[in-house]
């Protein structure tokens, strides 16, 4: 009974650690930072025993398959359970240091992080739910719980940047959900009986409806998802979004709100791709495009935050060519650039945070010189995010990007292929100088040149060395997630081997 309901677990215990934060907070500190940092790790505590119950006994299911953790499901939660306790961890001396400089309050604070157990709570929903309409309505609720966030500072620029977000991607997520209002209309003509609405059948749904039908569902999914995922060019909100909110935020919209989308489109189109050349071909080439565009804006960035915004919008086009591929190596490694992305990406804001902490909140690279022998350690931390993002050996992206570059070239897709290592050395060229001349450059202005400039306190940097750590130790040893991205992996092609023709 335990097991059936971890996944109700993994969505209760953010909630119950929200309520806490939000009636008690005020009151007692503890209730505030205490019951947030607790409700992540217990959160994350779950997360790996469902994980090992879904090796063990095979998917997690209960209120009658409305949820199903399989092995996809079951890489998400540990990745964003993850990846939300070292934010969260983070955010406790930050946001503090944010409160006695006066740019927030102690109210603010509780609402900040209510807010943040609310996403939490709406991300492991996405994750583990099997229903593609309560997808679109989880899908929402993170998009509202991370406007709140990003606009936390109740400035002009951050309250302009979080309606942006909001009605962007509110309003394109709406395409999945008219892709999910025709797909199920035609699975009532074509496959009468059959639930179409639930994720584990879609494979049995496609190849009885018609091939119109199903290239149209595919254009709004894309539409839909590709919006969440920041793909160009829907792609809009996601530099002004990332910018203004606070660094803990933006950390977990690069790291994590992105990824959602990505999991969409691994759950929907995906399984269309075996069916379609042409969708694998058309998500190649608006993957490659998003990767190109958005490294070239990278390349054109003074404001280091705004860098790495539009990095990610050229990362994330790896992740979704490798999914549109629809075969076991562009799967696994999509997915396994999906988590690499997540770690690396959220070290490269935590350490921007940290370099602004430090220098009193300065954050344009043409300022930043010289800070290399004061922050070591901070130094250190974001070269390995540069490198591993550029795809160098030892470090995790380069596993993940020679395994897309494989994929790539079984399907005969050379021009792809050609596009993405292109993009990996304009991605290393961008973030290692920008890292050059933060750390190394010659300091001219102060705050660099302040003697009182020092690296920041353990409890900032401690999540940057771990994230710093896990990438170099999965690029030395990869197999360390293999049966994770295996599980994933084998759970979406299973999905369409049950509808595959024989």
């Amino acid at each position: 009974m335990v097991e059936l309901f971890l996944p109700l677990s993994l969505i209760g215990v953010p909630l119950i650690a929200a309520a806490i934060v939000f009636t008690l907070g005020r009151r007692l500190r503890v209730c505030r930072e205490g019951a947030a940092l607790g409700g992540a790790l217990l959160t994350l505590y779950l997360a790996a025993i469902a994980a090992s119950q879904v090796f063990r006994d095979g998917p997690l299911t209960c209120c009658q398959m409305a949820l199903n953790i399989d092995g996809l499901s079951a890489l998400m939660v540990v990745v964003v359970a993850l990846v939300t306790a070292i934010v969260v961890g983070y955010s406790l001396h930050y946001m503090s240091h944010q409160l006695r400089k006066g740019l927030t309050t102690e109210a603010r604070l509780v609402t900040f992080y209510t807010l943040l157990m609310v996403f939490l709570a709406a991300m492991m929903w996405v994750c583990t739910t099997n229903s593609l309409v309560w997808m679109y309505v989880a899908l929402e609720a993170t998009t509202v719980a991370t406007a709140l966030l990003v606009c936390f500072y109740w400035t002009r620029a951050a309250l302009e940047a979080s309606y942006k977000y909001d009605m962007l991607v509110v309003a394109g997520v709406c395409f999945a959900l008219f892709g999910t209002v025709l797909l199920y209309s035609a699975a009532a003509q074509y496959a009468p009986g059959q639930p179409a609405l639930l994720l584990t059948e879609l494979g049995r749904i496609i190849p009885l409806i018609p091939r119109s039908v199903s290239l149209l569902a595919v254009a709004f999914f894309i539409v839909g998802f590709g919006t969440k995922a920041g793909l160009v060019p829907f792609h809009a909100w996601l530099p002004d979004a990332h910018s203004e909110a606070p660094v803990p935020i933006s950390a977990l919209l690069s790291g994590l709100v992105i990824k959602v989308g990505a999991y969409a489109l691994a759950r929907t189109i995906t399984i269309f791709a075996p069916h379609y050349d042409a969708v694998i071909v058309f998500v190649a080439i608006i993957a490659s495009a998003s990767m190109l565009i958005g490294i070239l804006l990278a390349l054109a960035q003074d404001d280091l935050k705004r860098m790495l915004a539009y990095s990610t919008v050229s990362q994330v086009g790896y992740i979704i060519e490798g999914l549109g591929f629809g075969t076991y190596l562009g799967v696994y490694g999509g997915l396994f650039h999906l988590v690499n992305h997540s770690l690396y990406k959220a070290l490269l804001f935590l350490s921007v945070g940290a370099v602004m902490y430090a220098t009193g909140g300065m954050r344009r690279i043409s300022e930043l010189k010289g800070l290399g022998r004061r922050m070591p350690i901070t130094a250190v931390c974001f070269m390995v995010g540069a490198f591993a993002i550029g795809g160098l050996p030892p470090l995790n992206g380069f596993w993940s990007k020679m395994m897309l570059y494989m994929a790539g070239g079984e399907l005969h897709l050379w021009w792809a292929v050609a596009i993405g290592l292109l993009v990996s050395i304009l991605t290393l060229v961008c973030l290692v100088r920008a890292g050059y001349k933060i750390f190394w450059g010659h300091p001219t202005t102060e705050p660099a040149t302040n003697p009182g400039l020092k690296e920041v306190p353990v409890s900032i940097w401690l999540g940057m060395v771990v994230l710093a750590v896990l990438c170099l130790i999965i690029g030395i040893y990869p197999q360390l997630i293999h049966p994770l991205l295996d599980r994933g992996t084998e759970s979406i092609l299973a999905v369409y081997r049950a509808g595959a023709i024989p």
